[in-house]
C-alpha cells in the first residue's frame, strides 16, 4: 500500500494529522519518504502591553496546523508534531516574561528532533516558523539536518508584512514594523482578540532608521540588535489601527500559501526525476 493511502486509512479511522495522536506503530505505518512533518516553532517573548507572551507560538501553531489540515485535505500526506515554545528570544532578555533558550540549546535540540525524524520512515521536515528571532539558526540547522541525517529539510513562515506608505491597509510604518505592529497584532485579533488590549496599543516606529539606504531590517545590510535598542518600548511597528478583519484575510493568506508550499515539498526531489 502506497504511503498517500495507508495515511488516508489512518485519518479516516483517527480524524487526525497530529501526528502524536497516534500509536507508535500507527505512526511507523502511516508515514513513508515523501511524507511531510512539520514542526512549528514560535517563541514566549515580551511583545508590548498589548499582546500575550505566547504571540508568536499563537501564530506558529494557528497557522501551521490549520495548513496542514488544508494540505491533507487537497491530498498532501502532511503530519505536524506539537508547537515549539520556548526558542531563540534573547533580543528580548530584558524584558520580564521572556522564556528563551541559548543558540547552543535551540540548536541541539532541533538536530534531536531531526535524529528521532530519521528514525521513522518521514525523511521531508518543514519548519513553519513564527519568530524572526530563530531564522538564521533554523536555516543553519536545516543543513546540518541535511548532512547529518539525510532528511530533506525546509523553513517557511506566516505572511506578516511590515506597513509601508501605499501597502496594505495600516498606518505607514516604515516597512519597520517587524514585532508587535499592525500585521502582528492584526492577527491576533483575528486568532485569539481576547488576548488583545488594543487600548493599550502605541506607535513605536523607529522613524529615524528609514533615513539609512543600506542597513536595516530588509536591507541589504543587516545588524545585530536587540529590541530595547531602538528608544522604544520593544515594540517595532504601530498596532493603534489594528483590526480583526485584516488579520483574517493575513491568516488565510498564510494558510494558503503554506499548504500549497507543503504540495510542492512532498514531490520535491533536488536531484530531479529518476532518469
Amino acid at each position: 500500500m502506497s504511503g498517500a493511502h495507508a495515511n488516508d486509512a489512518v485519518v479516516n479511522d483517527l480524524g487526525t494529522r497530529k501526528l502524536v495522536e497516534l500509536s507508535g506503530p500507527a505512526a511507523t505505518a502511516a508515514l513513508d519518504a515523501d511524507s511531510v512533518v512539520v514542526i512549528p516553532t514560535g517563541a514566549i517573548e515580551h511583545h508590548g502591553s498589548h499582546l500575550p507572551l505566547m504571540t508568536d507560538y499563537l501564530l506558529a501553531d494557528a497557522i501551521a496546523n490549520a495548513a496542514v489540515e488544508r494540505a491533507a485535505w487537497q491530498g498532501v500526506d502532511a503530519w505536524i508534531l506539537p508547537t515549539l515554545a520556548y526558542t531563540k528570544s534573547d533580543e528580548h532578555h530584558w524584558a520580564s516574561g521572556t522564556m528563551w533558550l541559548t543558540w547552543e540549546t535551540m540548536m541541539n535540540t532541533i538536530v534531536d528532533l531531526g535524529n528521532s525524524i530519521a528514525a521513522t520512515p518521514a525523511n521531508k521536515v518543514a519548519f513553519f516558523n513564527g519568530h524572526g528571532g530563530n531564522l538564521a539558526l533554523l536555516q543553519v540547522a536545516c543543513r546540518e539536518l541535511r548532512r547529518r541525517f539525510g532528511l530533506q529539510t525546509f523553513l517557511l513562515g506566516p505572511i506578516v508584512p511590515p506597513m509601508a506608505d501605499g501597502t496594505g491597509d495600516g498606518p505607514d510604518e516604515l516597512g519597520l514594523g517587524i514585532h508587535g505592529g499592525h500585521s502582528e497584532t492584526s492577527l491576533i485579533m483575528h486568532i485569539r482578540p481576547d488576548l488583545v488590549d488594543l487600548s493599550l496599543a502605541q506607535r513605536s516606529v523607529p522613524e529615524h532608521l528609514a533615513d539609512f539606504e543600506h542597513i536595516g531590517f530588509k536591507k541589504p545590510v543587516s545588524f545585530g540588535w536587540l529590541s530595547n535598542d531602538f528608544g522604544t518600548d520593544g515594540v517595532l511597528g504601530d498596532p493603534t489601527g489594528a483590526n480583526a478583519a485584516y488579520g483574517a484575510a493575513l491568516f488565510e493568506h498564510s494558510v494558503a500559501q503554506a499548504a500549497a508550499a507543503f504540495a510542492e515539498i512532498a514531490r520535491f526531489d533536488p536531484a530531479g526525476p529518476s532518469a
